[in-house]
């Protein structure tokens, strides 16, 4: 944890922006930010584009990010008025109250080093959220909302919980993507964190296609994922933190 706090600090003084020519009239503009802040502004500019499209716009989503980002730059107008981007970073409470130094994460990112959660729990309109575990196996029971309606309760459970798209190989943020049936609506499937899995765009509408298939165990939440070629790739939701293992 030591060496991975110095070299975050480190990283975060190197923070930079590179334009990289390319071929057929196109380049490439980087920015070498820190996560939360690269975070949040994919997370405004997702949102300005999903909510062109659904107005009428013909562009792709990734067309529409980018008008928009070199709009915004350009003219101060590309993003409007909306509401605040939101990142998840998952941090234990020991971690947070400065009792240890366990590194958080940043959901799609990655860890963090337990400075930069503690900095960025207390900024100003940081909402913390309180989630509690089983203590044998880290497994998120029960996501602290209890003042919300229960549809609202069980959207922010499952997002919680699957941290990132459940598609193998895929990192995007639960949080900017679909939740699906498991075992369909039309066929009594049930709305509930037992029948819920949550994906990015992209991958919802692959589970949809012929030849794939998912199954999900309502008991542990473990996802099954076969191919049209035959292979089959299982993941479980990950522990909010280290499963306690009892010794003899």
């Amino acid at each position: 944890p030591g060496g991975a706090a110095v070299r975050a600090r480190r990283r975060r003084a190197e923070r930079r922006v590179e334009l990289v020519h390319g071929e057929d009239g196109m380049a490439t503009l980087v920015a070498d930010l820190p996560v939360e802040v690269a975070s949040s502004i994919y997370a405004r500019l997702d949102h300005t584009a999903r909510k062109l499209r659904s107005a009428g716009e013909t562009r792709t989503l990734d067309q529409l990010r980018a008008d928009v980002l070199a709009d915004t730059l350009l003219t101060g107008a590309g993003l409007p008025a909306g509401p605040k981007a939101d990142i998840h970073i998952y941090v234990d409470l020991t971690t947070l109250a400065g009792l240890n130094a366990e590194p958080a994460e940043v959901a799609g990112h990655g860890p963090i080093p337990a400075w930069l959660a503690r900095q960025l729990a207390h900024e100003p309109g940081s909402t913390w959220r309180r989630i509690i575990t089983d203590p044998a196996t880290g497994a998120p029971v029960d996501a602290g909302r209890q003042r919300y309606r229960p549809p609202a309760v069980t959207d922010d459970f499952v997002r919680v919980r699957d941290r990132v798209c459940r598609h193998p190989g895929c990192r995007r943020p639960a949080q900017f993507g679909d939740l699906d049936h498991a075992h369909p609506r039309a066929r009594n499937g049930t709305t509930d964190t037992k029948n819920l899995v949550g994906y990015c765009r992209r991958h919802h509408r692959t589970k949809h296609t012929p030849t794939w298939h998912h199954q999900l165990c309502p008991e542990t939440g473990r996802l099954t994922v076969t191919t049209p070629a035959g292979a089959t790739f299982t993941s479980d939701p990950e522990p909010l933190h280290e499963p306690r293992h009892s010794e003899r």
